[in-house]
């Protein structure tokens, strides 16, 4: 059995939900204890308990120590042989971190996985927003040969919650990528929304023209689109993606109260801007995701904006659960597997 101190690093849930989906792969089981031993709240809050019950159930596996608050479990991964899993959620946890668990061991399945995924949030603090993970993330996993669909039924925001949202994971056979250099910027991609409780006050428009504000110094071709849902509580977020020739670079902002949704927009038109100055392929908050799909397929090698605590985090623990060894240095990234 593996085992893992949570406390090393960053810390934080990133290292269980990395460790869990690679031992499901491995079939190695694994005991982490120490989990996020150094927050305000330590131990498993709801995303993190929910996240390592629904890998379980997937693969058929054995948990010890599952319950909230608990700083230590032991985790036994069987096989995947479920087609179908829904997950209810009563809270306002995020749905991206939650997924993070369950789609690395679902691509190695045999068949596709259907997850349905009946509550939590699909944008909130701490985590990718849904539109990052769509328009980001699963562009440069498509770009790995990874297959994923994914249907929004509902938006839901901090504190509610109320998302419903629907995966499918096809059996995919990833591939090397070699992502150092991105070429020509050639379009921005900004996506503006809000819960309908906003939409009186234009919450998404002024979002949208406030990162319009800066981002009009480039004079590229910008694509827009603004939405309104139907949610329990009011909540925003923005989204603005630069498509590059070889790559893809994204910012994300949530609307916060008390914060003029004009600011929230120019936030991610300057967090954008940051990262696209950077000349890195991939930007930071991909940079934390990413590292377990390039461990799983060798000689992959990335250029990412900033090698943040959370990818370090992750570069750790992954190399305790596969034989290999990354290099990380100039923010390169690459992998060599001992195999």
């Amino acid at each position: 059995m593996i085992k893992l101190d949570g406390a090393v690093l960053e810390g934080g849930g990133q290292l269980l939900r990395t460790a869990v989906a690679l031992a499901t792969i491995t079939k190695n089981p694994c005991h982490i204890f120490n989990i996020r031993q150094g927050r305000e709240k330590p131990g498993l809050m709801p995303q993190h308990l929910l996240g390592i019950q629904a890998l379980s159930r997937l693969c058929n596996g054995r948990l010890e120590g599952d319950y909230l608050g608990s700083k230590e479990i032991k985790f036994f991964p069987g096989e995947i042989t479920k087609e179908k899993i829904s997950l209810s959620i009563g809270t306002a946890a995020s749905l991206t971190l939650i997924l993070q668990s369950l789609i690395p061991p679902a691509l190695f399945a045999l068949k596709p996985v259907e997850i349905h995924l009946d509550g939590g949030a699909t944008d909130t603090f701490f985590s990718p927003t849904l539109d990052h993970f769509r328009y980001v993330f699963l562009k440069i996993l498509e770009k790995m040969g990874g297959k994923i669909d994914i249907n929004i039924l509902r938006r839901g925001y901090y504190p509610e919650g109320g998302a419903e949202v629907e995966i499918k994971i096809y059996p995919s056979k990833l591939k090397p990528i070699n992502l150092t250099e991105r070429g020509s910027l050639e379009k921005i991609f900004a996506i503006s929304g809000a819960s309908e409780f906003l939409k009186d006050k234009k919450v998404a428009e002024r979002q949208l023209s406030g990162a319009r504000e800066v981002l009009g110094k480039l004079k590229l071709p910008t694509e827009e689109k603004i939405e309104y849902y139907d949610t329990r509580c009011p909540g925003s977020q923005i989204c603005l993606i630069a498509e590059f020739q070889n790559s893809i670079i994204g910012s994300d902002n949530l609307g916060r109260l008390g914060k003029p949704a004009e600011e929230v927009g120019k936030e991610a038109a300057l967090e954008l801007l940051k990262e696209q100055k950077s000349d890195a392929c991939l930007d930071k908050h991909l940079a934390d995701q990413i590292p377990p799909y390039i461990a799983l397929t060798p000689k992959s090698q990335i250029t990412v904006s900033e090698i943040t605590s959370h990818c370090k985090t992750n570069i750790w623990v992954i190399e305790k659960l596969l034989e290999g060894k990354f290099e990380a240095e100039n923010r390169l990234i690459q992998w060599t597997s001992e195999n």
